[in-house]
């Protein structure tokens, strides 16, 4: 009986020190999870689910669905060095060699853009891509494809990138969906996606701050959504998104005078971008109505000098000649007026609504005389802009 239980004894000894050995080094063998440990303190940690809990902001699902359609934008861009004076001076290439390095260097830059097809058209700012010899995008899961420029539209800012349609296909690339600009309302909330400073794809959140913003001096017609959320270098071209994930805005430029974010950012209206896109895609450019006016705004003390009852209205401070202002008869001190001209800025983007070739009423004062003007709509011209 004694042997029996000093058997038993050992056999109990043993096998505790074996259990606790295991449970130490080794608890999973044992079924346990290591972070499931007991505190040594009483805490109270939530629920490991993938899932927001309810009635909490969260808003990881519009990010998922975003997310995948945003790309990087890499460009470069080669540098002409100019010829040096002395190339042909014999002491010269005596001390500087034969064949100096006149082929210059590559200058880069990032930006971020919007994939709006999924045949492989990119949307992005004219700026990001502008005098670009080579595009690169990198999507979010680290595939990188080699695009070409479609076409870009400078007053704008916007342009339009395209990855090889039979790689777009084969690859399946994600398509980003277009929201309702009559959805938006100042107060809603929003989502910034981009490359911030190239540290690489970021979400921020803000508000819509504002909408229709102008006489910024940003771009030739500005109709901007301005947000509080973070938009920083690097984010240009990148989407602002609604709560459900749809493309409301793309990202072009803030606010500050550091070169960080200060609250104040704005965006292109999905409304704009796709009309641009579409003209883009289908001419290779983007046709405006011109006139051929240099319109200056009404200040109170013009509109004193003048004898108008408010300041409302463009004044025609030039007449290009042989412009189709010119042949319909308006001139230099004349002032467009009507319900619907405010200012120089709203006139210049009626007029550019209009199609070319159409003949269109102008409602005019020259002096205390008020008169219709017909004008044939021309074609406004490209801006003329050199490459560094």
């Amino acid at each position: 009986m004694r042997r029996l239980w000093l058997i038993f004894a050992q056999t109990v000894t043993v096998s505790l020190a074996v259990l606790f050995v295991i449970s130490t080094l080794k608890p999973e063998w044992l079924g346990k999870q290591t972070g499931n440990a007991p505190s040594i303190v009483a805490l109270q940690e939530s629920s490991k689910s993938g899932e927001a809990a309810a009635g909490t902001a969260s808003y990881r699902d519009a990010a998922r669905k975003a997310l995948p359609a945003v790309v990087h934008v890499f460009t470069s861009q080669k540098i002409r060095v100019p010829r040096h004076p002395l190339i042909d001076d014999p002491l010269f290439r005596h001390f500087f060699g034969e064949r100096p390095e006149t082929e210059g260097q590559r200058k880069s830059g990032l930006g971020s853009g919007v994939i709006v097809s999924s045949s492989g058209y990119i949307l992005t700012n004219f700026h990001v891509v502008d005098g670009a010899d080579q595009i690169e995008v990198a999507l979010n899961d680290g595939r990188n494809h080699k695009a070409h420029l479609v076409g870009g539209d400078p007053e704008s800012d916007l342009a339009v990138l395209r990855i090889d349609p039979e790689k777009a296909t084969e690859q399946k690339l994600p398509a980003i969906t277009l929201g309702q600009m009559d959805n938006v309302i100042v107060g809603d909330v929003v989502l910034a996606i981009g490359n911030p400073f190239g540290v690489g794809q970021t979400v921020t959140m803000g508000i819509v701050s504002a909408l229709g913003r102008s006489h910024l001096g940003i771009n030739t017609f500005e109709n901007f959504i301005q947000t509080d959320a973070a938009i920083n270098p690097g984010n240009s071209g990148g989407a602002l998104i609604d709560s459900r994930g749809n493309l409301v805005g793309i990202n072009t430029a803030i606010y500050s005078r550091s070169g960080g974010s200060l609250g104040i950012g704005f965006a292109i209206p999905i409304s704009t971008a796709k009309n641009v896109m579409e003209q883009i895609i289908q001419t290779g450019t983007v046709t405006r109505g011109w006139i051929g006016v240099e319109a200056q705004e009404i200040t109170r003390d013009l509109a004193e000098s003048f004898g108008l009852p408010d300041a409302e209205g463009a004044l025609i401070a030039g007449v290009q000649r042989g412009s189709p202002a010119d042949v319909g008869g308006i001139k230099p001190g004349d002032i467009l007026h009507g319900k619907s001209v405010k200012d120089p800025q709203v006139m210049l983007d009626l007029i550019a609504s209009q199609k070319p070739g159409e003949t269109i009423q102008f409602k005019l004062r020259r002096q205390k005389t008020l008169f219709d003007a017909p004008v044939r709509i021309g074609k406004r011209p490209p801006i003329r802009r050199e490459r560094e």
